[in-house]
């Protein structure tokens, strides 16, 4: 089953690394942390993966001509510099050989399990299912009382009831059907249009989601690593 990577993107936010690399080649432990989500993907056994490339797509080309990794069946896609998301995925279709396919953003890290993924997917009726992670406050929460004193602080709660969207996408072959507008994104349009006809689901995940994409979030990272607790690290 084919697990294709976005890898394409500006990574804009990140400017003091992706100025000079693309993001998802930006380490973490020392390794790009594109490699930290392919991992996740082979260590439950899915191997075959498509990388969409874009800005400054030579050096992961170069990347990954020296690329050695167990048994994996590694393709790039050449998807154009500045393209939206979705004409990104659109590419590739030529090179879906089967019903369905997993989709990731090429900068996210999580213990989610692909598998119960793609089983909460197959047990749908969706075209799309997308892990989907609590919402975590970037501040801490004050609950006041009646005459303004604090009853309660808390350290960047998740946020109940209300969750993202972590990728870690499982897709049916359908979905291209909805890329062919080449103005609407994946995320914002397509996503909107799969809702309107209740064709996009997810599966809540409770555990760890870490997008990086500041220097603040790779230095947390690599702190998890330092000390042995990253939990998406498996192998």
């Amino acid at each position: 089953m084919k697990v294709l990577i976005l890898a394409g993107g500006l990574g804009a936010r990140f400017s003091e690394e992706t100025t000079k690399k693309p993001k998802p080649l930006v380490e973490i432990g020392g390794k790009p942390i594109i490699w930290h989500v392919m991992k996740i993907y082979a260590h439950y056994g899915f191997k075959d993966f498509i990388v969409l490339i874009g800005y400054k797509g030579d050096m992961l080309k170069k990347y990954f001509n020296s690329f050695v990794e167990e048994d994996w069946n590694v393709q790039l896609l050449e998807t154009g510099d500045g393209t939206l998301k979705s004409q990104r995925l659109k590419q590739a279709e030529p090179f879906i050989d089967g019903d369905n396919f997993f989709l990731s953003y090429g900068d996210d890290v999580s213990d989610v399990s692909p598998k119960k993924v793609l089983e909460t997917h197959l047990k749908s009726n969706n075209i799309v299912t997308l892990s989907a992670f609590p919402l975590v406050s970037d501040f801490g929460i004050l609950e006041l009382d009646g005459n303004n004193q604090i009853k309660q602080f808390r350290e960047k709660p998740r946020i109940q009831n209300h969750w993202i969207n972590g990728g870690f996408f499982c897709m049916s072959k359908e979905i291209f059907k909805y890329l062919e507008d080449t103005e609407k994104e994946l995320e914002d349009e397509v996503f909107a249009d799969l809702t309107k006809i209740n064709k996009i689901g997810a599966m809540p995940h409770e555990g760890f989601w870490k997008s990086m994409n500041t220097m603040k979030d790779k230095a947390q990272l690599e702190e998890l690593i330092n000390k042995n607790q990253a939990p998406w690290i498996k192998w």
